[in-house]
């Protein structure tokens, strides 16, 4: 039974568990070591397949002779294309193995941004997950002279493609099978020679503000990073993790493969994002990180499955999560729990939390970790209250990923905790900017110099942008981004993330964006969540005939504005949304208003809306 008053079992790990300074030496150290243990799993029609140390170790193997038979040479730039597959990995470790640096690019950029990054980055061979993903490639290599090679890891849909510049993966790993007996110690010389700091990875920011920008990070940065990493929120070879969100993303580069490359945890692959819930059910993983966005869904989920239960099974769900609510309020103020509220928690455990744990799949979590985006402070207690604790850990693309962490023992809601061990924090006093120093911080930005020392104060701190505050403890707390404080027509200083994520916590709003920059009141543009508005319309007989008419019909509205009356009830008055506007059109990580993580681009919203933002400030 989950025993959420006694976390003691949630301890930082200072030990080094895998030699290596470059990730090349890490990885063939823990091939080394854990040869026949299964480290990758994938499902292929429907069945689990795994993937030792040992057998990974052949691929990357292979794959980096291939690269080497083809004339890839240290500091070679190889980009990759693709979902979040095995391949990836592999492709990734290949790369590293030959002293090159990879690069990875969104399965949802359009080609015009795959040549872009391409051209940037100084690709000479692009990876690409399938037929969908070579077609882009295609249209643009002619603009591309210095890409040389394109490698398909699947080839379905392309058997009868003869192009001389398109190879097979496996086309390749035989390739580098018949250089590896040609060359036996060629990969491994390669991989020697890499040094700490050799530049490694390039991770594009998103571009919300311009072009994107290549943040380079160096294996010093990175083996750096994954040790201290293991001082927020350890893990060990026992756990069960899941791969599911974007590779190029810092946030899964670094938290999920190259940390369990040192941990050594079973790192199990999706399907593909449609089937992230199904998944969490059949893994069950025991440490889960994922962006706010998949929490909410969750919470989403079992909102809505409640208002079909029956009565007695809402009564049941009612009293339990006030039980774990109570608990989990003496929790967080670190309070000892009586015997009596034990014996609550253990009937409401048996009633109804371990049912819901279950239908989330988060029955065998030990802790849950939040992060790229803010979280709603009811929502990391609402899964406290179910027995899980969860762990919001904030950094960026330029910080290799978190940089604060909240420790299990001194859970705070709100706050992202204190600085990790690895690096420094602080408030710059004349702006309020969160700043940060340390050797996991970025090298700098690809053949942008200007842009990088923009990034970094005179005593050399990197500039993060959000603005924030730090309590006597050292509790960091993000207050919002320096570009999106509102200061309204009547000089009042908003900060529109809090609202937007109260927002969030409703099943019915996917994002909003709350504007009112020298505006009389505040006003929102919304995204709905269409499978549960859909589900509401259906059940309360509400007629629609696309995305579209839904938006607009008048039951959604007042199901909204309910939603924002809820909201708005937690603000003073000069920080209560008046009106919002409804996106009608179903947006997609494809769309261009939305990141790849799916928040919505404030910046670009507001300009593309403009006449729907003007008409909420129209009098009537």
């Amino acid at each position: 039974m989950k025993q959420l008053w006694n976390l003691s079992h949630i301890r930082p790990e200072t030990r080094i568990v895998l030699e290596g300074d470059t990730i090349p030496a890490m990885f063939w150290n823990a091939v080394a070591q854990r040869g026949p243990k299964v480290w990758l799993r994938q499902k292929d029609l429907g069945i689990w397949r795994n993937w030792t140390w040992q057998r990974t170790g052949e691929a990357v193997r292979e794959i980096a002779g291939g690269l080497l038979a083809l004339g890839f040479a240290p500091r070679d730039t190889a980009s990759i294309l693709s979902n979040t597959v095995v391949e990836w990995v592999l492709a990734d470790l290949a790369v590293l193995s030959c002293g090159g640096v990879a690069n990875g690019i969104y399965p949802t950029d359009a080609p015009a941004q795959v040549q872009y990054l391409c051209e940037d980055s100084g690709t000479s061979i692009l990876f690409v997950e399938d037929d969908e993903q070579l077609d882009k490639a295609l249209e643009v290599r002619e603009r591309l002279p210095r890409l040389r090679k394109i490698v398909v890891f699947d080839m379905e849909g392309l058997r009868d493609l003869h192009d001389p510049d398109v190879i097979a993966l496996d086309e390749l790993r035989r390739l580098g099978r018949d250089y590896n007996a040609a060359h036996p110690d060629a990969v491994a010389q390669h991989a020697a020679a890499v040094r700490p700091e050799d530049l490694a990875i390039l991770v594009y920011t998103s571009g919300t503000t311009g072009k994107p920008k290549g943040a380079m990070h160096s294996h010093a940065g990175l083996a750096y990073t994954v040790r201290g990493y293991n001082t927020l929120v350890a893990r060990d070879e026992n756990d069960e993790c899941m791969c599911f969100l974007p590779l190029c993303h810092i946030a899964e580069r670094l938290g999920g493969e190259y940390f369990s490359l040192y941990t050594g945890n079973r790192l199990n692959f999706v399907e593909n994002p449609e089937t992230v819930p199904e998944n969490v059910r059949e893994i069950s993983p025991t440490v889960f990180a994922a962006v706010p966005r998949v929490w909410e869904k969750f919470y989403s989920a079992v909102t809505i499955a409640l208002k079909e239960a029956s009565r007695l099974q809402q009564a049941a769900y009612g009293w339990s999560i006030g039980v774990g609510t109570r608990i989990a309020d003496q929790v967080l103020a670190g309070q000892p729990v009586g015997p009596a509220l034990k014996a609550q928690y253990a009937l409401a455990n048996g009633l109804a939390l371990a049912n819901v744990r279950k239908m989330i799949g988060i029955d065998r979590a030990r802790f849950l970790v939040t992060g790229a985006a803010p979280i709603s402070p009811e929502l990391v207690k609402w899964y406290l209250a179910l027995g899980v604790p969860m762990l919001e850990v904030w950094g960026m693309t330029e910080t290799c990923g978190a940089s604060t962490g909240i420790p299990a023992a001194l859970m705070r809601p709100g706050s992202i905790g204190p600085a990790a061990s690895y690096n420094e924090v602080r408030i710059d006093a004349a702006t309020g900017e969160i700043q940060v120093k340390g050797p996991n911080v970025f090298l700098g930005y690809l053949n942008q110099p200007e842009k990088t020392r923009e990034t970094f104060t005179a005593d050399g701190w990197l500039r993060t942008g959000d603005v924030g505050a730090v309590d006597a403890d050292g509790f960091f707390r993000i207050t919002d981004r320096m570009k999106d404080i509102i200061i309204t027509a009547g000089g009042k200083n908003v900060t529109p993330s809090e609202f937007e994520n109260e927002l969030k916590f409703s099943p019915y709003i996917t994002d909003a964006v709350v504007i009112g920059d020298q505006r009389p009141y505040l006003t929102a543009i919304v995204m709905i969540d269409q499978e549960n508005v859909e589900k509401y319309a259906q059940d309360h007989d509400v007629p629609f005939s696309s995305y579209g008419s839904l938006t607009r019909a008048p039951e959604v509205h007042a199901l909204i504005q309910s939603e924002i009356d809820r909201v708005n009830r937690k603000f003073a008055r000069v920080e209560q949304v008046k009106r919002f506007y409804l996106l009608d059109t179903q947006l997609s990580a494809e769309d261009e208003e939305l990141t790849p993580t799916m928040k919505l681009k404030r910046k670009l919203v507001q300009a593309k809306y403009a006449l729907q933002i003007e008409a909420m400030y129209v009098s009537v």
